[in-house]
């Protein structure tokens, strides 16, 4: 089974504070993408002002509004204010089995959220997680750990697995504990890499990213997807026109391919 997968974070679908609505550019370009699983971040689920002050703003929660005819959606709220809420968000061309949001707000000036979807594939269900975590590293922290303990206590080792968002870790010092913990890999890794100088060409595994922001002139490793349980074809970041105007991220895409487990016949 061959999956075409993005990652995207479409900064509520309006420009720096709001002046100029992008959000139809921008389903405009999701569906030229042609993908069967987004994964989105800052997706507006409701604000009323923005829907007062631009004309022809959706009716609809952008995430119904993106999925639009050819795809389903789940949405989880996370930031909650007065005037509306934003959140996480997936696009899924197969149906949706379930959907939880796990509250992992590391205090309270940032409302953050894990949105875990399962997916009925052809192949396999597939565990789906939509990540934005916090712009301080012990915040991260924490949060990939509720990760890990979430995927450890509620999935099986073997699960078809997908994890991908606004990781906000520039320095990626969260994939290590993915890649021991959950058995993933980024997308953009290769395997391992000889650290400039060293004797030693596996002392150190030194795991690739993307840059997707900021979108102008992408220099920081951002948004990442990991996965488990599949083979990576093509993995890629889409600069240039028309996503270094949409938002202030780039989107990532990928191809994957994914491979039922052979069961022994004496198993």
């Amino acid at each position: 089974m061959k999956l075409r997968i993005a990652t995207y974070n479409i900064h509520k679908g309006v420009s720096a504070f709001g002046r100029r609505a992008r959000i139809h550019a921008i389903k405009e370009a999701i569906d030229l993408l042609d993908a069967d699983l987004i994964f989105l971040q800052e997706v507006q689920g409701q604000h009323d002002h923005h829907a007062v002050r631009h004309a022809h703003w959706p009716g609809q929660a952008q995430h119904d509004f993106l999925a639009g005819d050819s795809h389903h959606s789940s949405y989880g709220m996370n930031a909650v204010y007065e005037h509306g809420h934003h959140g996480n968000a997936l696009l899924s061309r197969f149906a949706i089995a379930a959907s939880t949001n796990h509250d992992v707000s590391d205090h309270a000036y940032e409302q953050r959220g894990i949105l875990h979807s399962v997916i009925q594939a052809p192949a396999a269900d597939i565990h789906c997680f939509v990540i934005h975590l916090g712009l301080f590293a012990a915040s991260r922290r924490r949060q990939v750990q509720a990760l890990i303990h979430e995927i450890q206590s509620s999935l099986p080792p073997d699960a078809p697995l997908i994890i991908a968002g606004d990781f906000n870790d520039w320095r990626n010092h969260l994939s290590t504990s993915l890649y021991e913990s959950l058995g993933v890999r980024e997308v953009f890794d290769d395997g391992l890499h000889q650290l400039p100088g060293s004797q030693h060409p596996l002392q150190k595994k030194i795991i690739k990213t993307g840059r997707t922001f900021p979108a102008g002139l992408p220099w920081l490793s951002l948004d990442r997807v990991y996965v488990r349980g599949f083979a990576v074809e093509q993995a890629q970041v889409l600069t240039g026109a028309p996503w270094n105007k949409l938002s202030d991220h780039v989107p990532i895409l990928a191809t994957l391919h994914y491979a039922a487990p052979c069961i022994s016949d004496h198993a």
